[in-house]
């Protein structure tokens, strides 16, 4: 276990030197969102029944702000290694696959759930918020969390170039985040349209999550902790499995 805690602490200081950058700047941008999003729309836009706006917001944002930096925390870090040639560094120490992938998972999920938290934390000042079920949202932050840890390090294994792992992140990422209830209910969009979120797994997430604080959501809790559940599972095996074969990483 020696080379997972070593790879694990160095993943950890690699974000934590830059704090600012992987830290604080997500969380005021998720703060500004608050701001304009919640100021234009207070009043006309309801989540729930008897929910501010506001406070209906405010969960999706921790969550998107979780699953943003979950993801861009593995895959950069990968993909940098990958073009400064670091990497090789590690594929010649003693650490096997699954401490390879479980020290960067962790770490991921640790940076992520750090901004959540951040966020949470500074929208206290702006919103009224309560917490019906705090170990549905925890658990929803933590798999969440460790799910896109796992998918930022298949795409660092399968990109070979910043500005490609920047594609699958504008183009993927970004908008399933999006399009995942962050800042509305999928029952306010026309029917095809809830269809095509029920297909989207980052639905489950930020709705699971957002139930662990006002006790209601779209979808039943235990079906969108099922969904995400195997979504992780499919997500690690593959992601083991590139691992092990050393795709794109062995020369």
């Amino acid at each position: 276990m020696t080379g997972f805690w070593t790879l694990f602490f160095k993943e950890l200081l690699r974000f934590w030197k830059v704090s600012v950058q992987t830290v604080a700047a997500p969380v005021l941008t998720a703060l500004l969102y608050l701001i304009i999003f919640g100021h234009a729309l207070e009043g006309r836009v309801q989540g729930y029944e008897g929910v501010r706006y506001s406070s209906f917001l405010v969960p999706g944002l921790v969550m998107m702000s979780v699953l943003q930096n979950s993801f861009a925390n593995s895959s950069s870090s990968l993909i940098q290694s990958k073009i400064t040639g670091n990497i090789v560094f590690i594929l010649l120490s003693p650490v096997s696959y699954l401490e390879f992938f479980g020290a960067y998972v962790l770490a991921s999920a640790i940076r992520g759930l750090l901004v959540g938290a951040g966020v949470l934390v500074v929208t206290l000042w702006f919103v009224e918020l309560r917490l019906d079920a705090p170990l549905w949202a925890f658990a929803f932050a933590l798999l969440g969390a460790a799910l896109l840890g796992a998918l930022g390090l298949i795409a660092g294994i399968v990109c070979e170039k910043i500005d490609q792992l920047a594609a699958f992140q504008n183009f993927v990422i970004i908008p399933l985040t999006f399009l995942a209830g962050v800042f509305y209910s999928i029952h306010s969009l026309p029917g095809v349209w809830q269809k095509l979120s029920h297909a989207n797994p980052f639905f489950y997430m930020v709705d699971g999550f957002r139930y662990g604080f006002f006790g209601a959501s779209d979808v039943p809790a235990y079906a969108s902790l099922a969904v995400v559940g195997v979504s992780f599972l499919i997500v690690s095996l593959i992601s083991l499995w590139l691992l092990k074969a050393g795709y794109k990483l062995r020369v």
